[in-house]
């Protein structure tokens, strides 16, 4: 239920983390891969479960696998903007590596000696149990709403933190119920009567954290988009944002 209204936080400005991997320090290159991962594996991990239909522990492994050999052998380096959107390329590149190598990179097994990346598969599982769609559907779509979730889960992980430490609780809890809780018919005033404030400043708290969480969106979007023109279709079509 967020309000798309009203003017949107610009992210801060940093270049995409899928430039980066072409840097020629190390270093970059891997803080780039692994904000990445990070951005992109959940949904991976969704798609090669309901895609693929591996089992979870054959997805943990294909997911490690496939991040392992990305980084080195320099997949994602490849990307060419003016052929796909960068959610399509790595969805392409992830079906490709379990389709040619899904035997050797489930040899990969705990315990046998390659990377080992810090995911929480568990905390994946549980999502996918209460998120599976019934029907098949679009796999593109499936894996753009996956990445769309995992990218909100993030953003609004981000806010309340920054309010914890801004010492804005209160406003979080408003955007917590108001806009993340089950759709309910909460309004302005139920609120305003729940927490003795005047339905004005509920209004202005409410519209202060949109404000954070669009920023937080946005500046996600750029991180992991492969261009700008990407990032500018992200934008429209995550948030309903049209950025000049």
């Amino acid at each position: 239920m967020l309000d798309r209204s009203g003017p949107a936080g610009f992210p801060r400005t940093r270049g995409s983390l899928v430039e980066r991997l072409r840097d020629a320090a190390t270093p970059v290159r891997r803080d780039a891969f692994d904000a990445l991962v990070q951005g992109y594996w959940k949904p991976v991990y969704k798609h090669v479960r309901l895609t693929w239909r591996l089992s979870r522990e054959d997805a943990e492994d294909a997911v490690q696998g496939f991040f392992a050999l990305a980084y080195e052998r320099e997949w994602l380096a490849r990307f060419d903007p003016a052929l796909a959107h960068f959610r399509t390329f790595l969805r392409t590149c992830v079906d490709r590596f379990v389709q040619n190598e899904r035997q050797a990179a489930l040899a990969l097994k705990r315990g046998g000696g390659g990377v080992i990346l810090p995911l929480d598969f568990v905390g994946a599982e549980g999502e996918l149990a209460r998120h599976e769609p019934a029907d098949p559907v679009d796999q593109d779509e499936l894996f753009r709403r996956e990445f769309v979730r995992s990218l909100f889960a993030s953003a609004v992980e981000q806010v309340r933190e920054e309010c914890r430490l801004a010492g804005k609780e209160a406003q979080f809890r408003l955007f917590e119920r108001y806009d993340l809780g089950p759709e309910d018919r909460t309004t302005y005033a139920d609120l305003a009567r729940e927490t003795d404030l005047p339905v004005t400043q509920v209004t202005n708290h409410l519209a202060a954290v949109r404000r954070m969480f669009r920023a937080r969106v946005l500046e996600q979007l750029r991180a992991l988009s492969g261009s700008e023109d990407e990032f500018r279709a992200e934008a429209r079509a995550v948030l309903g944002i049209e950025i000049s």
